[in-house]
């Protein structure tokens, strides 16, 4: 699966644009990213995702 795709089916944060190109939140990516590899649900929004990563960061 490319980003492109994560970034359509689960509404990844954008930043802005450069150029042509947009920018992605690289933390909301590599929050998806770990929930795939783990095998976990990923959240719906961007906010479930920071409230995910910040509940990770508490329990290491």
């Amino acid at each position: 699966m490319t980003i492109r795709q994560w970034a359509r089916r689960y509404g990844v944060r954008v930043l802005g644009r450069a150029g042509r190109e947009v920018v992605y939140d690289f933390a909301d990516l590599a929050t998806i990213e770990g929930c795939i590899w783990r095998g976990d649900e990923v959240p719906d929004s961007p906010e479930g995702r920071d409230a995910l990563r910040a509940r990770l960061a508490r329990a290491a």
